[in-house]
């Protein structure tokens, strides 16, 4: 299998933590549109013959800004181009500020059928604190109007450890969240990345952000709420009801080829890795001149091996001991045996059907404990 990742680099206003590849400048927004499909007819060929996209998946930015024409010119495109499987996931990231009613049926008669709601949190002062567009009664009226429209595959983003979020605040969120039962929950804890206002803010001290410790605590009481609620921690960040995985992201996970279009986006094809310019004037400056705006990276043993164990990890399977030995090499019970002795004594790891799965209290450490296991 194989998907197609679209980036919409528009926003109407900048979140303070974002650190994603957008503009709020909507004057290009046509020609950047067209000079995606102008990418798409150049990349055709650039995913593994033979290969049927399972997923599409529109990602910004903010998607649900652009209007159902704009959307269907893209998927139309697509749809000339690759051979788009019955049944394929199509999902699009939006913002409850968009999700009118008539918007809705509009996205569901384009066949989008998963939507991906950047909620963030329901407490209206926390969301005037991110600079969020959305207000807390648009953020729970979006839910049942999907419903409404006949959309029956549902993911809201949530976010912790936030400014102005105390314990009480997050367990109210995860409360409400249950209450409305989407189908797939994502959930992350700030991070403040230095180019973005709270970046910015926090170096000149200005802004003091919550600690570790309000992270690792908000962390678990998601996990344990949102198990209670029925919903498999299937990744890190990412919680479902049976059968709800996110398909797209899955796949990125599992090492799938995918194609990226649009500034931002990046591409892999089993050998190696695309980048797209993050610039949106110069994006339509060369695709407009038939050039593809991308820089190329070949993937050595050691990036795939890597990549492997740092998106693994994550999940609920763990890591293919046999897949590491027979595809890469690279016996990893044998290359660090006293460390992963260690974590499974500590209660951090354990091993399933040749899989080295982390559990709940090894997650907390996952980015320390992947490291420790990299090839270097």
């Amino acid at each position: 299998m194989a998907g197609i990742y679209l980036h919409i680099p528009f926003c109407r206003q900048a979140c303070y933590y974002c650190d994603f590849h957008f503009s709020t400048n909507l004057k290009t927004r046509q020609a950047l549109l067209q000079a995606m499909q102008r990418e798409a007819g150049l990349l055709q060929h650039y995913l593994p013959a033979g290969e049927p996209i399972e997923t599409v998946y529109f990602g910004g930015g903010t998607p649900s800004l652009l209007d159902a024409g704009e959307l269907g010119a893209l998927l139309e495109q697509l749809q000339r181009l690759f051979p788009i499987a019955e049944g394929a996931e199509i999902s699009l990231e939006a913002n409850p500020d968009d999700l009118t009613a008539h918007k809705l049926d509009q996205l569901r008669q384009l066949g989008i059928n998963r939507l991906s709601i950047g909620i963030q949190t329901f407490q209206e002062d926390v969301l005037k604190g991110l600079n969020r567009a959305h207000t807390a009664k648009e953020a729970l009226q979006c839910v049942p109007l999907a419903r409404a429209a006949g959309f029956n595959n549902l993911s809201i983003d949530l976010m912790y450890a936030l400014p102005g979020q105390d314990e009480a605040a997050w367990q109210q969120d995860l409360a409400q969240a249950l209450a409305l039962k989407p189908e797939h929950i994502s959930a992350y804890g700030l991070t403040i990345e230095p180019q973005t206002a709270f970046g910015k803010w926090t170096e000149r001290g200005q802004m003091h952000p919550p600690g570790e410790e309000v992270g690792e605590q908000h962390y678990r009481m998601l996990v344990a709420a949102l198990g209670r609620g029925g919903y498999q921690h299937y990744e890190v960040s990412n919680f479902c009801l049976p059968g709800y995985h996110s398909r797209h992201n899955t796949a990125y996970w599992q090492q799938k080829p995918y194609l990226g279009l649009g500034p931002g986006a990046h591409s892999y094809n089993l050998k190696s890795r695309h980048y797209t310019i993050r610039n949106n004037g110069l994006y339509i400056k060369k695709l407009e001149a038939g050039q593809l705006p991308h820089e190329r990276e070949e993937l050595s043993r050691q990036d795939h091996i890597n990549e492997y164990l740092m998106t693994g990890l994550r999940t609920s399977w763990g890591v293919d001991l046999d897949y590491l030995n027979q595809q890469w090499q690279h016996p990893l019970l044998r290359e660090h045996s006293a460390y992963i002795a260690e974590m499974l004594q500590q209660g951090q790891a354990r091993i399933s059907n040749n899989h080295l799965i982390l559990t709940e209290e090894g997650r907390l450490l996952a980015d320390e404990i992947t490291a420790r296991l990299f090839l270097v």
